[in-house]
């Protein structure tokens, strides 16, 4: 049994290339300096003297430049090689952190967030495309899942060793988070020469157009990725604030729950892209993946214990392993060679859109209508997801269908 279950395990890692491991790894040493950001108001409000409204427009600031880094970034991708653009926006960043940590004046400090804002988010889509280019159409979701796990595996550990870094002294964030950029720079360099000025993989499939922006039906995705990105979001706004006022949960339980959603990613999402790789059609994967995340949030009305709080995330991170990693793929397979940076630009800013509407919607529902109205709409929203994924897939089904008719 032990065997069968370590021999799943190493088919599920086995066969990714050097590149895409490099590109992991440098993602997770990125991440595990994430340490600004998550401290960015309180160190605002506590040391800066800015007040709450302030410190939150600083960071709608910062919201509005991922926006335009987001695509920039990936158009910069058709033009440069995407681990280029990774390599001067990972240094950029580091050293936007370190002068950030040492800036005293408001108006300094938010042009010097806006900034970072602009060459932090350029790595997104770059980070995207170079796996992207660096996998073929078979091991291409994996390939995503393994950039997710690292960066999942990064967020968890930056935020934790940054808290107790704030304890001590806030400079020292600034300090870790611009030195990890700097050391993820170096270890991108490390990526074969090859790998680093390929391009996009050349277009399998016949109708997808050269500029996202003329494919329609890449664009009606992205409609339904923000409107699931923009339920996802609810869990770092209105969660947490559930399971407060519903559950009665002090912060260190919160965090504990939440924790859950890591762990489980960190152990079975691996296994479950090999498993599903070359089965079914992607786009029925991610729509039923969307059902699931909506699901389990549904679910949160109807308990009020420990143990059932971390049911719903169970549910829902088994969802958000289907659908995120597995749409990544679907955007890289649409794509042509000329044009992978800017689909992944597009892909990333639908992101970043919604992740600046999560918090004015839900917080808008949550305290229009109260928590229960918030989650069993989640859950209307994921049913109506699952239904146009499945439209969507049997349109592109006939599209690719159609020329082989005409002839």
């Amino acid at each position: 049994m032990f065997r069968t279950i370590a021999t799943t395990y190493r088919d599920a890692f086995s066969g990714l290339s050097r590149t895409v491991w490099l590109l992991s790894v440098a993602s997770l040493v990125n991440r595990s300096g994430t340490m600004v950001m998550p401290f960015l108001t309180l160190y605002l409000v506590s040391k800066r003297g800015f007040t709450t409204t302030q410190a939150g427009e600083v960071l709608a600031l910062y919201g509005v430049a991922a926006m335009v880094a987001s695509y920039t970034g990936g158009w910069l991708c058709d033009r440069v090689s995407p681990v280029l653009v990774m390599k001067v926006s990972l240094a950029l960043t580091g050293l936007s952190f370190l002068v950030l940590g040492q800036l005293r004046g408001r108006l300094a400090i938010t042009a010097m967030v806006f900034v970072l804002g602009l060459v932090g988010e350029a790595f997104r889509p770059a980070n995207l495309a170079a796996l992207a280019a660096a996998t073929g159409p078979l091991d291409r979701a994996r390939g995503f899942g393994l950039l997710r796990l690292a960066v999942n595996m990064g967020m968890t550990l930056g935020p934790s060793v940054g808290g107790f870094l704030a304890l001590y002294d806030y400079g020292w964030l600034f300090v870790a988070d611009g030195v990890t950029c700097l050391l993820a720079t170096g270890l991108l360099w490390l990526v074969p020469a090859r790998a680093e000025g390929e391009k996009a993989p050349r277009d399998r499939r016949r109708g997808a157009g050269s500029s996202p922006w003329r494919d329609g039906q890449f664009l009606a995705m992205m409609v339904l990725m923000f409107v699931l990105a923009t339920v996802v979001f609810q869990i770092v706004s209105t969660f947490p604030l559930t399971l407060r006022d519903l559950y009665g949960f002090s912060e260190a339980r919160i965090g504990l729950t939440l924790a859950i959603n890591t762990l489980i990613i960190v152990v079975f999402e691996m296994v479950l892209l090999h498993k599903l790789s070359g089965r079914g059609d992607t786009l029925e994967k991610v729509g039923l993946g969307s059902f699931f995340v909506c699901a389990g949030l549904a679910l949160l009305p109807l308990g009020s214990s420990f143990a059932f709080a971390a049911f719903t995330v169970a549910v829902w991170t088994v969802g958000e392993m289907l659908s995120f990693p597995i749409a990544s793929a679907v955007v890289a397979d649409r794509a042509k060679e000329d044009s992978l940076g800017r689909y992944m630009g597009v892909f990333n800013l639908t992101f970043a859109t919604s992740y600046v509407a999560a918090p004015l919607i839900g917080t808008w529902v949550y305290q229009s209508w109260g928590p229960k109205a918030l989650w069993y709409g989640c859950g209307g929203v994921g049913a109506v997801l699952w239904a146009a994924f499945h439209l969507l897939a049997v349109a592109r089904r006939r599209a690719a269908l159609a020329p082989a008719v005409q002839e």
